[in-house]
C-alpha cells in the first residue's frame, strides 16, 4: 500500500506484474459493455454474472471473513449481511455525489493518497505489537513451563490420625 504511494509511477509501471490480470479484467469489462448495449430479457442476468468477476477489495475481504466463519450457513449469513450493509452506503454515495461540486471532488481525490499512507502506517504499527490499546495490542501468546504444581500426597498415617 505504501509502496504504491511512494514509488514514482514510471518506476512502478516498469515492474508491474499485474498486466496479465488487467487483460482479463479488460475482456470482462468489454463483454459487460456489449451486454449493456443489448435490449434482451437475459441481459440483466449476464450483466450480473459478469459484474461478479470484476475485482472489489471489500467483497474479497468479506469472502475471506465468510470462509473463516466455519460452516456454509454462517458464511452465507455473513455475506448476506455484508450485502445488506452495503445498500445504505452505496445509495448515499450516489446521492451525495450529485450534490458535490467539482472542486470538492478534486479535494477528495487529493486526500485519498494521504489516507492510504495513514492506513498503511497504522497497519505497520499494529503489526509491531507495541502494547498500545486499540492501536497496537500486545500479541497473545501461550507460555508453557516445566514446573509442576501438584497437591502434596498425604501419607496413610496422617490420613488415619486425622480421622
Amino acid at each position: 500500500m505504501l509502496a504504491v504511494i511512494f514509488i514514482p509511477q514510471k518506476t512502478f509501471n516498469k515492474y508491474n506484474f499485474s498486466k496479465p490480470i488487467y487483460r482479463i479484467i479488460f475482456k470482462v469489462k468489454s463483454a459487460l459493455g456489449k451486454e449493456l448495449k443489448k435490449k434482451t430479457p437475459d441481459t440483466f442476468l449476464t450483466i450480473g454474472f459478469l459484474n461478479g468477476f470484476l475485482p472489489c477489495g471489500l467483497v474479497y475481504m468479506a469472502v475471506f471473513g465468510a470462509i473463516a466463519s466455519g460452516n456454509a450457513l454462517q458464511g452465507s449469513l455473513y455475506m448476506a449481511l455484508f450485502g445488506i450493509g452495503t445498500i445504505p452506503l452505496m445509495t448515499s454515495a450516489i446521492y451525495l455525489g450529485n450534490f458535490l461540486s467539482g472542486q470538492v471532488r478534486q479535494r477528495i481525490r487529493r486526500a485519498i493518497p494521504i489516507f492510504v499512507v495513514i492506513i498503511g502506517c497504522l497497519f505497520i504499527v499494529r503489526g509491531l505489537g507495541l502494547g498500545i490499546p486499540y492501536i497496537s495490542p500486545k500479541p497473545m501468546t501461550e507460555t508453557v513451563d516445566a514446573n509442576q504444581n501438584c497437591v502434596p500426597m498425604i501419607s496413610e498415617n496422617e490420613l488415619i490420625n486425622n480421622y
